[in-house]
């Protein structure tokens, strides 16, 4: 079941956002995601919050810059997916940049595993014998990785945005901002938000110590491309800290400043530079990215970001476009398979979904598991093989739902079940044993169908209510498009009744529409929908400025219409 429902809207703060100079349109949309304040709105970067605030900060800088003055090895180590990749290019390049001597290696999803584990160790020892590991958007949760490092005389720092378990691992130094006692106002900060964070403290550390002044500092906002693209890829939650730098990362690919390997998978993605978009970060780059670690070596991906050579980059995006769709081809198989093994499913009668094939490709599962929540609307894990007998899983979730607390019920009530999990609320990742599967799946229902009430199961699309008239303008959606929209600062939707003056169906698989109201006729689009509307229809939709033969009209993306 799907229902559209308007967001309520605080009318003295809309009232106030519009008196100090906020469009009125904007200023009941910006007041219905709970801004409060004009200054919340500011994409300049002398508005982030100070560095200062996340704790052990001030230790990683230092211990860091002695490092570099002793000309230490570093090897960092990556996750395999589109964050962790950006928050490995940020910090070899932001590293390089103050002098470090710094290498790095990405554990192979299959074959090492998830973080900082003593395989990845051992490999990071034989093949770069580092003095310093330092753990990008993984190793919160590395607590035997951490140990093996310390045996080995190897000191970790770890920076991670994941949630820690009951035990912290015994690093050197831990920046992360959800670690117990952090009291950084933003605990939203993508693994390569936290990354640009320890590399701007150790700038300052290092202008303190005069290796730098003001003037000869390397520039650490040529990194904001990279820092903008993990952060929108990695479905964080988009508060005022995080705008920020994705706003700063974007205006710099409108302006044609980015590294090499953006602006390669802007171009094979088939998408402007100059026109960039938050969506187009989520939608058509990362995913990119993100197949590499999928399927491949996330190593190609990196090397991307990496070089500086335009002719190589271009050459490494053609590669991971192929890559893309090999893995859509895989996901489209798995889906079909998936829906298969959910015939029988009855929504009626189920919180949850746990879905596990032998034929499955770990790397792909987690798409899987987003597309079936999306689908049914109920929290999914989906599981593939791992090594002799195990079985991963890859969840994703709904509101409401917090999914790693979820696991962590499930761990304690049945011991021993689960082997490893990890993740934060909307996704996390977990081991079991293959045959210990239904006992999981009855598990994990338990615990879906104490928690969710029936109205948490059905869909909603939340809109912003009509739009007056004269706002259905280019000029208006350029207003809505200077503004950075995403993950918990959803872009604007409205919602409005229509006559339905004619609908027919595109390629198969779409949507087409003439909608009227007040006289004004509007062309709409419902991607992925075929059946039709009644002759009144209530809709849900997002302007879209649509370029047809040179000329731009206003279309609507229809969400959601029922009958009116």
């Amino acid at each position: 079941m799907t229902r559209i429902t308007t967001r309520p809207c605080p009318l003295r703060t809309s009232e106030m956002l519009r008196q100090g100079g906020v469009h009125p349109v904007l200023a009941r949309i910006y007041a219905a995601r709970g801004l409060l304040d004009v200054r919340e709105l500011s994409s300049e970067l002398a508005a982030l919050i100070p560095p200062g605030g996340l704790r052990h900060i001030d230790a990683a800088a230092s211990f860091l810059a002695d490092a570099i003055a002793a000309g230490k090895r570093m090897t960092i180590v990556a996750d395999y997916d589109c964050d962790g990749a950006t928050a490995c290019a940020t910090a070899l390049r932001g590293l390089r940049m103050m002098g470090a001597n710094v290498d790095y290696i990405v554990p192979d999803r299959v074959v090492h595993g998830y973080g900082l584990t003593p395989e990845i160790v051992d490999l990071a020892a034989r093949e770069k014998s580092p003095d310093i590991i330092v753990t990008v958007d993984n190793g919160i949760a590395s607590v035997e990785g951490v140990i093996e490092a310390n045996r080995r005389g190897i000191d970790v720092v770890v920076t991670d945005h994941h949630l820690p378990g009951d035990l912290l691992p015994p690093a050197r130094v831990i920046v992360n901002p959800n670690q117990p006692e952090c009291g950084f106002p933003s605990k939203h900060l993508a693994g390569v938000g936290v990354v640009f964070y320890v590399l701007l403290a150790l700038r300052a550390e290092l202008r303190r110590r005069g290796v730098f002044d003001a003037q000869t500092q390397p520039k650490l906002d040529s990194l904001l491309d990279l820092v903008a693209l993990g952060t929108v890829a990695d479905v964080v939650r988009l508060d005022a800290n995080n705008r920020i730098l994705v706003a700063q990362g974007i205006k710099r690919m409108r302006a044609g400043r980015m590294h090499p390997g953006v602006a390669a998978l802007f171009r094979v993605a088939g998408r402007e530079g100059r026109s960039a978009s938050p969506f187009d970060l989520g939608f058509a780059l990362g995913p990119r990215l993100n197949a590499a670690g999928r399927l491949d070596d996330m190593s190609l991906g990196i090397e991307c970001l990496l070089t500086d050579d335009p002719g190589r980059a271009w050459a490494i995006a053609q590669q991971l476009n192929d890559i893309n769709l090999k893995r859509r081809e895989i996901e489209a198989d798995m889906q079909d398979t998936a829906l298969l093994h959910l015939d029988s499913f009855e929504p009626a009668s189920s919180s949850t979904i746990s879905v596990f094939d032998a034929g499955w490709h770990q790397g792909v599962i987690g798409i899987v598991a987003s597309r079936l929540k999306e689908k049914f609307f109920r929290p999914t894990i989906t599981f593939a093989p791992g090594n002799e007998g195990w079985i991963k899983g890859s969840g994703r979730s709904i509101p409401g739902f917090h999914l790693r607390d979820a696991l962590d019920l499930v761990s304690k009530r049945v011991p021993g079940l689960i082997d490893k999990f990890g993740g934060h609320a909307m996704a996390a990742g977990l081991s079991i044993r293959a045959e210990h599967f239904d006992t999981f799946s009855q598990a994990f229902e338990a615990v879906g169908s104490a928690w969710l009430t029936q109205a948490q199961l059905e869909r909603i699309v939340e809109t912003d209510g009509p739009l007056e008239d004269e706002y259905y303008s280019t000029q208006f959606i350029e207003q809505l498009d200077a503004q950075v929209w995403g993950q918990g600062f959803a872009p604007p939707v409205f919602c409005d009744e229509f006559r339905v003056l004619s609908q027919r169906i595109l390629k198969e698989r779409h949507l087409k529409l003439q909608l009227e109201k007040n006289g004004r006729r509007y062309d709409a689009i419902w991607f992925g929908h075929t059946a039709s509307l009644a002759d009144r229809a209530r809709v849900a939709f997002r302007l879209d400025a649509n370029e047809y033969n040179g000329v731009t009209k206003v279309q609507l993306l229809v969400e959601h219409a029922e009958s009116a």
